[in-house]
């Protein structure tokens, strides 16, 4: 797992879309937090306090220590909701997890290195999906997922299938989806309307692990590229 990383909260007893609105304007963001009870906790980050923590960080699920007034709760960070304009943070969601139990969570694709194909035959490297969905326990949880293409050859792809997690960590994401292929500079266009293929393909599975965070001791789940679009702020 990556270093531990510590969130402070506060409590929020008020409700409501102006409340929201003048929590930010005091340099807090709105979050909540999924108890393992099901039930939920509104809380507020301080935006500041949250950047800094956030900062370096590969993906935007990672797991964290909450803690609220003093409490302690391990949680996953699920999800980051942001402006549209400004991309800053107006929501956050955490869902407590079970250090004992497997969770599932979407984790960032890196591609190490220079493939052959585009060293010594003039293709081109496409990158079709950049998140995939795993499962472990809280402990085994890890941002991002290395892929070395460098001996890749033109014509050549990776498949979800053919990515090494380690003992400790299951894929969830269908084996046959493509990761990245080396191609020709003629066939980007095709490349690319595979790109948006394999995410559909994808985006069920992801979207199951979001949703499922803090069931039954199974953590939270996956965004196809979370917090980077924005939505609606929750109150």
């Amino acid at each position: 797992m990556s270093k531990q990383i510590k969130i402070q909260a506060t409590a929020r007893k008020a409700h409501g879309s102006g409340e929201a609105r003048r929590v930010r304007r005091t340099g807090q963001i709105p979050a909540a937090l999924t108890l393992l009870s099901r039930g939920t906790e509104t809380l507020q980050v301080n935006e500041h306090d949250f950047m800094m923590a956030m900062r370096g960080q590969e993906g935007e699920q990672v797991v964290v220590v909450l803690e609220v007034e003093g409490r302690p709760f391990n949680a996953l960070l699920r999800e980051v909701q942001r402006d549209v304009i400004s991309s800053r943070p107006i929501h956050v969601d955490f869902g407590e997890l079970d250090m004992t139990k497997k969770m599932r969570a979407a984790v960032r694709i890196k591609l190490v290195g220079e493939p052959e194909g585009v060293r010594t035959e003039g293709g081109v490297l496409t990158q079709m999906l950049h998140e995939i969905v795993i499962e472990c326990l809280p402990g085994d949880f890890v941002e991002s997922v290395a892929v070395d293409v460098s001996t890749l050859k033109l014509g050549g792809s990776i498949m979800v299938g053919d990515l090494r997690l380690g003992e400790a960590v299951n894929l969830v994401t269908h084996g046959g989806i493509a990761v990245a292929a080396v191609v020709a500079p003629a066939t980007e266009e095709v490349a690319a309307t595979d790109e948006a293929a394999a995410k559909t393909e994808a985006g069920a599975a992801e979207a199951d692990a979001k949703a499922g965070a803090p069931a039954a001791g199974a953590a939270a789940g996956a965004a196809a590229a979370p917090g980077a679009a924005a939505a609606p702020a929750k109150k």
